[in-house]
């Protein structure tokens, strides 16, 4: 039996040990190769849009702006514009002239530009939700 307390080694060790440390098994570690340093990320990827004030539904960006939404709202409007705020004097960030009344109709400000967000892309495919519908309704056919 051994005079220390604990068996660990490196414990209380005065130096003047009888065995050869050369003698001791050395441990294996097991392989750890993404243990260390940051994790790869798996984020989602972005993408820029703009959306209707009125429905929300996705303005294409691409070409010409149309006059209008589908749902008949003025997409050259206050509303639709990056210095639209509430909050500001006259309702706009820029230092306009005169108060437009109404912020939902279709202007000719010079100082428009059309508001984009950047959203996630949260799916990656349309067919999944029709994979996963068609799954539920052959779960159910006789």
């Amino acid at each position: 039996m051994s005079d220390r307390k604990y068996r660990q080694p490196g414990y209380q060790d005065s130096g003047d040990d009888k065995r050869d440390k050369s003698q001791r098994p050395i441990a294996q570690r097991p392989n750890r190769d993404n243990t260390y340093g940051p994790r790869p990320l798996n984020m989602p990827g972005t993408r820029t849009l703009s959306r209707c004030a009125q429905c929300g539904k996705v303005i294409n960006l691409v070409g010409e702006l149309p006059a209008a939404c589908t749902c008949g709202f003025a997409l050259h409007s206050c509303k639709q514009c990056a210095h639209f705020d509430p909050a500001s004097r006259f309702e706009c960030r820029q230092l306009v002239p005169e108060r437009i009344p109404k912020k939902d109709g279709a202007n000719t400000c010079t100082m428009f530009l059309l508001k984009t967000s950047v959203e996630k892309e949260t799916t990656s495919s349309g067919n999944r939700a029709d994979d996963a519908r068609k799954a539920f309704e052959n779960l159910f056919k006789k």
